[in-house]
């Protein structure tokens, strides 16, 4: 049932949300150890927070401290030897400057933060290109190139506009008193912490975790890990009534900004589609579990997009189950998946060989990009004899050292993503600098208009040299897809298509272009959306969207024909 007494209108919130500067607060600081990843690793000193009026859910940062651990979060634990910041007061205008001159401007009367350019502030200093989403840095310690080239002569920028959160608009304020500049913590994290590190500070109420859901629940072993067990250890209790109401506004403003897909979705505000879909007040509700059960209703059902997913309860609701429900989207998927991996297991029963030659011809399958590793690693285990990483740079170059032996029969090679779920874009770009030599990348960013194209070459053999040697580009290059190709599963195949140099076989991809952004609640319940930054593909100077699929140059009607390799080897060598 719609909630009567919220406001449709965003211009009207300022005066439901109750927190302004223009009154005085009892502010209270208290100190807080902050895990790292895991419970054996700690700030060496404890984060301060602040809590306005005795509301003690409802945790602010100061600037300057906000300013210290995003040095912390971007010049240490990415890596960054580049990125530096810098703070200038002047009244109730408190300016950010990155070290590259881009700044975020804070407005503690207005209750605005405005950034020149919201990519270039949040922007790698290592990066070659503004929305570079490639990890590997490209060198070692000691300037060696690495597995990952980017071509720094071959990319282009288009910057985009300059963005402003306009927080008074949801009702959130900044407040400036006795001289100090406080910001609600998760409003740093959904604004300065996530879009460019993936990490936010979760609060219990007894310690800060500086985590993602990879940190609480192990994929690989499937449980929850001792940091998971440590962040729910604090009792459970309903949110204050500012919590709640903050919760929410902040909700809408984080989804509004950096929501990718909100054009398909037909959603031009946040509070006006819960409204409208009779979520508001569930999510503005005291009770947590009911807030974060109508937050999973929501992605599940009404995002519906395959990237957007509740990974976790807020420690306020406690450890709880997650439920197995899923919107028509996801259930369709499932039921591809389902199907095609079934086929697959029939004609494999003893599971399907990521590398198996057939005649003339070389298949490669694996179902998501993984890239586990740096450089550096697969460089080591080469020079010293040891097993590559098992990953999928480790197939690449095991498959690549097969095809290229000394005699192989090897004419074709085929990629089959029919059963790949996506995964890691540096894997995503190995491959594709393996089929083709030159990876193109094109990403546009749905919130600010930047868009950017990025040049990559792979090191697959390992000798430190980008060249021919490092592709099969000289055979018939094929890719298997079907509609499980999702995500880099997606891409992939996009970007062959675009090129003309590799055959796409079986059926329309699944779609999936929005880099994934982990995001937390204010209460501290853990989820994911479609990000603003849409990959996409470069066609006569244009970007295109690739959310709704790649077709193939060759349609295969049936199933099982997927997996039937010496039909399909066969298909392979009569097409021309």
């Amino acid at each position: 049932m719609k909630k009567t007494g919220f406001s449709v209108c965003l211009a009207l919130l300022l005066c439901i949300f109750a927190v302004g500067l223009a009154e005085e607060h009892t502010i209270e600081m208290r100190e807080y150890p902050a895990y790292i990843r895991s419970v054996d690793l700690t700030l060496t000193e404890p984060v301060r927070l602040y809590f306005l009026d005795k509301v003690s859910d409802l945790p602010f940062m100061r600037i300057d401290d906000m300013a210290e651990y995003m040095y912390f979060l971007y010049h240490e634990e990415g890596k960054d030897p580049g990125f530096d910041l810098s703070i200038n007061y002047d009244g109730e205008l408190v300016k950010l400057s990155r070290e590259n001159d881009y700044y975020a401007e804070f407005d503690f009367g207005k209750n605005t933060i405005t950034f020149d350019d919201f990519n270039a502030f949040l922007h790698n200093s290592k990066d070659t290109t503004l929305i570079d989403l490639v990890t590997e840095p490209g060198f070692d310690e000691e300037g060696r190139t690495q597995i990952i080239l980017r071509n720094k002569e071959a990319f282009f920028d288009r910057f985009g506009d300059m963005k402003t959160f306009d927080l008074g608009a949801y009702g959130i304020d900044l407040i400036l008193q006795d001289g100090k500049y406080y910001i609600p913590l998760q409003t740093i994290n959904d604004i300065f912490f996530y879009p460019g590190t993936n990490r936010g500070f979760l609060f219990n109420g007894a310690a800060l975790f500086l985590a993602g859901d990879d940190e609480l629940w192990n994929q690989r072993e499937q449980k929850y890990t001792d940091l998971a067990d440590l962040y729910y250890s604090a009792p459970t209790a309903q949110r204050s009534e500012a919590l709640s109401d903050y919760a929410y506004y902040e909700l809408c403003l984080v989804l509004d900004n950096l929501y990718g897909l909100k054009e398909p979705h037909d959603i031009k505000q946040f509070a006006q589609t819960f409204y409208e879909i009779g979520l508001d007040e569930a999510l503005a509700s005291t009770d947590p579990t009911e807030a974060d059960k109508a937050l999973k209703e929501f992605l599940d059902y009404y995002l519906d997009d395959l990237h957007s997913v509740f990974n976790e309860f807020s420690s306020l609701a406690g450890l709880q189950p997650i439920s197995d429900s899923n919107g028509i989207a996801n259930r369709k998927y499932e039921e591809h998946s389902q199907r095609y991996c079934a086929a697959r297991e029939k004609a494999y029963p003893d599971g399907c060989p990521h590398y198996e030659e057939v005649g003339n011809t070389a298949y490669i399958t694996f179902d998501s990009f993984e890239s586990n590793y740096y450089g550096h690693v697969y460089y080591a285990a080469a020079e010293n004899g040891e097993d590559i990483p098992d990953d999928t740079l480790g197939l690449i170059i095991y498959a690549h050292s097969q095809i290229t032996r000394e005699g192989s029969p090897i004419e074709n090679v085929v990629l089959d993503l029919s059963c790949n779920t996506g995964g890691a874009v540096d894997a995503a770009v190995f491959v594709l600098g393996w089929f083709m030599g030159d990876a193109p990348f094109s990403v546009k960013d749905m919130s600010t208009g930047a868009m950017s194209t990025s040049i990559y070459r792979a090191d697959v053999n390992l000798d430190r040299c980008f060249d021919e040697k490092d592709t099969v580009a000289d055979k018939n290059l094929y890719c298997l897809i079907s509609p499980v190709s999702f995500s880099c599963g997606n891409l992939v195949p996009a970007a062959m298509k675009s090129s003309q140099k590799v055959t796409l076989l079986g059926k329309t991809t699944g779609g999936g272009s929005c880099v994934v952004q982990p995001l937390s609640t204010a209460s501290g319940a853990v989820f994911q959306i479609s990000s603003a930054q849409r990959m996409s593909f470069l066609k006569n100077g244009s970007f295109y969207d690739i959310d709704q699929g790649v077709e193939p140059d060759y349609y295969i009607d049936r199933v099982e024909h997927f997996y039937d390799r010496n039909a399909m080897t066969d298909y392979i060598n009569h097409l021309f």
